[in-house]
């Protein structure tokens, strides 16, 4: 072992003892440091905690002193309010005894008049009972001197005064029955008077036949068109006659319906105008003429209304009050008469204080079931009461509706002014001619006759009811069975109706087949 070794071996050894020597001195260092800084962390505590105290007790002294102030005030406070409830208090006995005082007076001077209250009461006790002492001394004697007892003679002056009363009442009720009769009938005929008079038309009566101004004389030969075509398309279409003779530039429409004359009148005059007249474009007219003229009815019913002022009517109610100014009665207009009626009547019920508005409305829609007429069962009275529940018409028009011919009896004032209204435009000179009602009725009577057959898809009356013009279904009748029906026809006819001379049964088979070349 060299010297090197042994100094390394020997450094290595003090390095070993001094390590633990160095770091034993190092933790003695660190403690005293640590325990130093306890110390006086403990010192600065403690400094904390006496400030602390300190301040505590200052601020518990400054709370007790404020809370001493507050009790104060509160005691001045509560020792003011308790001193003025006392006063207050004083006040009201005060006042309580005041009156206890003016009560007992009172009490006093009611007692007094209590008793002099009692003292007159005896003594009017005293004098009623001397009264009916002399009264009964006095009825003893009329009893003794009439030799009537007090019933007796009660029920004979009471029997007396009854007859006298009826006697006089009888009288009484007699002149004011005369008088309101009297008034009654004066004030009717000034009512009506006055309202014919201030509703003043002229009446024309509808015709059967329309005359159409023609351009020139050669539109006839176009309307007749090559061997009768045109001519024949146009009556079969219209269910009308056309009479085209030497009178110049017009032809005349024959037909008793007026709706089916109106039709026939509006398409030739369209067909004029055009210039094209051939079958095809015939129908196609006829139909454009009969779509125009269901608006113009709508527009007539909506002008009516406009001009009577009425509103809220069902739009279906206004198409059938506008188709009546194609309808008739007795050759009077049924619409001219029905705006003439709810007129007379609304004036009426204006003079007598009753429901105008109920009356006018009413007055307009009583005869609206003869719109209907031809298409449904029943008079028109049934129809009209119907139709009007149908289209939500007020009870009041509803029951003025039916009861206006009588078939039940009328309620209201304004049922009776719509019968007075119907029998005065009714009854006006040249309203009516019953001939022409009655022929009118034998055309409808004919042609239903013809439509009651199966196979008969429409029937037209021409030529004043001489003529029926009758057009079938080819698929249902053929050419023989054709011959048939019309002899059938023609002897329901016979059976059914009176007519003079005779009537031509025309029937027509006709099947049109049209196709497009594209």
């Amino acid at each position: 072992m060299n010297v090197g070794t042994i100094e390394a071996i020997v450094f290595v050894l003090f390095l070993l003892i001094l390590c633990p020597v160095v770091f034993k001195l190092g933790e003695i260092r660190r403690k005293n440091i640590a325990e130093s800084g306890i110390k006086s962390a403990e010192e600065e505590a403690k400094k904390i905690v006496n400030e602390a105290i300190r301040l505590a007790d200052a601020r518990r002294k400054e709370v007790l002193l404020e809370a001493k102030d507050e009790a104060f005030k509160l005691r001045n406070e509560i020792e003011k309010e308790l001193k003025d409830r006392r006063t207050e208090l004083g006040r009201q006995e005060r006042r309580v005894s005041q009156k206890e005082d003016t009560i007992e007076r009172k009490i006093v001077g009611l007692e007094k008049k209590e008793e002099q209250i009692l003292a007159k009461l005896k003594e009017a006790k005293n004098k009623l009972e001397e009264v009916e002492t002399i009264k009964r001394h006095e009825f003893e004697a009329l009893e003794r001197l009439s030799g009537l007892s007090k019933a007796q003679a009660r029920e004979q002056i009471i029997n007396k005064l009854d007859q006298e009363l009826n006697h006089e009442k009888a009288l009484k009720v007699s002149e004011y029955s005369r008088f309101l009769e009297e008034e009654s009938k004066s004030k009717a005929k000034e009512v009506i008077s006055q309202a014919i008079q201030r509703y003043c038309v002229d009446e024309v009566a509808e015709m059967t036949v329309s005359v159409i101004p023609l351009p020139a004389d050669e539109m006839k030969g176009r309307i007749i068109g090559r061997e009768g075509r045109n001519i024949r398309a146009l009556e079969t279409s219209l269910g009308v006659d056309l009479i085209i003779d030497d009178t110049p530039e017009v032809i005349t429409v024959s037909c008793p319906d007026p709706i089916r004359r109106e039709i026939a009148k509006m398409a030739i005059e369209k067909l004029i105008i055009d210039g094209r007249i051939h079958p095809g474009k015939i129908e196609d007219i006829v139909e454009k003429s009969q779509k125009e003229l269901e608006q113009k009815m709508k527009m007539d019913g909506e002008q009516a209304l406009l001009n009577l002022g009425i509103h809220n009517m069902n739009m279906e109610l206004v198409k059938l009050l506008g188709k009546l100014k194609y309808r008739t009665s007795y050759a009077q207009n049924i619409f001219l008469h029905s705006v003439e009626v709810a007129n007379l009547a609304a004036m009426m019920a204006d003079d007598i204080g009753a429901n105008a508005a109920v009356a006018k409305r009413a007055g307009l829609l009583h005869d609206i079931g003869k719109a209907m007429s031809y298409e449904v069962e029943g008079s028109h009275v049934q129809i009209g009461v119907e139709l009007a529940k149908k289209y939500k018409e007020s009870p009041a028009v509803i029951h003025a509706i039916e009861a206006h011919h009588g078939d039940i009896e009328a309620k209201s004032p304004e049922a009776f002014l719509v019968q007075a209204a119907d029998a005065i435009s009714a009854a006006r000179p040249g309203a009516r001619r019953e001939n022409l009602e009655k022929f009118i009725k034998k055309i409808e009577k004919l042609e239903e006759i013809a439509r009651s057959f199966a196979g008969v898809e429409k029937s037209y009356a021409i030529q004043a009811g001489r003529e029926i013009r009758i057009m079938v279904n080819p698929d249902a009748v053929d050419d023989d069975k054709l011959i048939l029906l019309g002899r059938e026809i023609a002897k329901k006819v016979e059976q059914e109706l009176d007519y003079p001379g005779q009537i031509k049964v025309s029937m027509i088979r006709e099947r049109r087949v049209a196709e497009f070349a594209k």
